[in-house]
């Protein structure tokens, strides 16, 4: 004889997706995504302020990677699926790719830059510590992304709106 269990009284199930993943776990990887983003932008501006802004393209570049953080990070914190209607898919997977390119172009300079020269500059280690803060940040702001990215758009199952 075949027995059903079944939940407990006025317990719901919790909804889940494809693969037993709730529908909103994309939100978490975007929301952590975001703030790793934006601590890689901070970093940036914290060297620039104390090592890099007397070297020309250098300086520029991390100026510009800050910049292109607060607004990535900025976004992916928004609900923008609530100002763009029907773009809303699109958007947000545009900002979310916008962030892992930042990030991992990000940490390929940093490892070019440590090996050899890039733009004239070879990576002194000026500060060991923002280095691996740097690499970390960025790492996890791909993994991040790319899993909330992968999590949003996988499967038929309705996402939870942000």
């Amino acid at each position: 004889m075949h027995t059903q269990t079944s939940p407990r009284p006025g317990v719901l199930p919790a909804a889940r997706g494809r693969h037993g993943v709730p529908p909103w776990a994309w939100l978490v990887g975007r929301g952590l995504g975001a703030l790793a983003i934006l601590a890689v932008g901070a970093i940036h501006l914290q060297q620039y302020n104390e090592s890099y802004s007397a070297i020309p393209t250098i300086g520029t570049l991390f100026i510009v990677n800050f910049v292109a953080a607060m607004v990535i990070g900025v976004a992916l914190l928004a609900p923008i699926e609530h100002l763009v209607g029907r773009w809303a898919g699109a958007l947000v997977a545009l900002v979310t790719a916008g962030g892992i390119a930042l990030a991992g172009g990000s940490f390929v300079l940093l490892l070019v830059s440590e090996r050899r020269p890039l733009f004239g500059f070879q990576e002194p280690g000026y500060d060991p510590t923002a280095i691996a803060n740097a690499k970390a940040t960025e790492l996890a702001a791909v993994v991040l992304l790319a899993a909330s990215l992968a999590a949003r758009f996988s499967g038929k199952a309705p996402k939870a709106r942000w």
